[in-house]
């Protein structure tokens, strides 16, 4: 066997120690979520809350693979978002921003944790109140955990990515509730966190995936958003929007000093994941993040938002399947 055989072969789901490594990313995203959880009090500003999120997951990882040889890459695989109410995802402030939880808010939490490039993703909705969740909000909930569930049943072999986008709408229809639209659930490779292979959310004239079908030994991030609105969500103000991915294969001879200096340190600190802006000096980062979009050398992920007075849920799930074995990762459910 050569050397890039041998290497092949340790990267497939069938090895050992690649399970392990998707493992150890899930248990250390879902008690990052459970920490981000105890951490919503009303009063508590957002922007502490995903510092807090993105911290555990860096202090955990980094204390795993210290003595090997190889350097083994770790780390936050998807900034901590905070997103409330009828903001749908990827809320994820600036240091400088002032907003705070308030007692009843609708809290859509999402986060991401990768060892050795092999991503474990999460996503869960926490309600800030005491006791039980009643009327519109409660159907929205029920509806997105059914739908959740529904889904992880047939990602399996054989079975198409068609057949779970039908499947979730008939789920969120029996709640009168909505799939909310550009919702994309991917397959996860290593390096990879949104793969060729799609499952829509909901399908439309504006939003076509290729028809795929689901094969052993494949990982799958499956992201559920339900709506009691429309499920069209917007754009509101493209400043809110703090999180970013290199695009590694795009290129361009940059035109300002300022982007030349901001993409240089993105391209060194984060050349494969979503990142947030927080990590950049803020004030070179507004100047430079501009051409940087503009020249597709960065895939922003928007903040969205459904009409006001509508309630949102949102679970991700990660499903495994192997050769040898079936499992979900990362969840709360």
């Amino acid at each position: 066997m050569s050397d890039e055989e041998r290497e092949e072969k340790e990267l497939d789901l069938t090895t050992p120690e690649v399970v392990t490594k998707y493992k150890s990313a899930a248990e250390i995203v879902n008690r990052a979520l459970q920490l981000v959880i105890s951490e919503c009090k009303p009063k508590a500003k957002i922007v502490d809350i995903c510092k807090k999120g993105d911290a555990f997951i860096r202090e955990q990882t980094g204390n795993m693979y210290k003595n090997v040889k190889r350097k083994i890459e770790r780390g936050v695989a998807f900034p901590t978002c905070v997103s409330v109410n009828n903001t749908v995802c990827h809320f994820s402030p600036l240091a400088s921003d002032e907003a705070v939880l308030e007692e009843g808010d609708m809290i859509k939490i999402d986060m991401g944790c990768h060892i050795d490039c092999f991503i474990a993703i999460v996503a869960h909705t926490h309600v800030l109140q005491e006791g039980p969740v009643m009327g519109r909000a409660a159907d929205v909930i029920a509806a997105a955990n059914t739908a959740a569930e529904v889904a992880l049943r047939l990602v399996k072999p054989g079975r198409k990515n068609k057949d779970v986008t039908d499947a979730i709408q008939k789920v969120a229809a029996a709640y009168d509730c909505k799939i909310v639209e550009g919702v994309l659930s991917h397959q996860l490779k290593q390096f990879v966190i949104d793969g060729n292979k799609v499952v829509l959310s909901v399908s439309s004239p504006e939003t076509r995936v290729d028809d795929a079908e689901f094969e052993e030994n494949e990982v799958y991030a499956i992201d559920i958003v339900t709506s009691t609105g429309d499920g069209k969500p917007k754009l509101l103000d493209e400043r809110q929007t703090t999180i970013y991915k290199r695009a590694v294969d795009r290129n361009y001879h940059l035109k300002m000093k300022a982007s030349r200096f901001i993409f240089s340190g993105i391209s060194q600190k984060f050349p494969i994941m979503p990142f947030s802006t927080r990590a950049l000096e803020e004030k070179r980062a507004r100047l430079g993040l501009v051409e940087c979009v503009n020249h597709d050398l960065l895939q922003p992920y928007p903040v969205l938002h459904e009409k006001p007075g509508k309630s949102l849920d949102q679970l991700c799930l990660q499903n495994v399947k192997s050769t040898n074995s079936e499992f979900v990762l990362a969840s709360l459910l």
